[in-house]
């Protein structure tokens, strides 16, 4: 088990408006979990998600050789993406 879940001696107070309450309890209810619960699933995933790219990233040799060779690779023009980073898109 890990150790987020296992012993919950700390807690965390939010302040909500009356409309958010009501939609956190609603999709609660929808997933069959308490409202904590499923602020706390929420919370976990959208954190893990936010730090993913800071975490330590073990590699094999094979795969650190690939990494280097990726990364020794000459640039490659790529059009499509250079055009669909520069055109307006749809939202704008």
């Amino acid at each position: 088990m890990s150790t987020l879940h296992r012993s919950k001696t700390e807690r965390i107070d939010v302040r909500v408006s009356h409309c958010a309450k009501q939609l956190l309890q609603e999709a609660a209810r929808s997933c069959h979990k308490s409202v904590s619960e499923f602020l706390l699933d929420a919370g976990l995933s959208a954190a893990n998600q936010a730090l993913s790219d800071r975490h330590y990233f073990v590699l094999s040799e094979a795969q650190w050789q690939a990494f280097q060779e990726a990364l020794d690779r000459p640039v490659q023009a790529k059009p499509r993406l250079k055009k669909l980073l520069t055109e307006p898109g749809v939202l704008d």
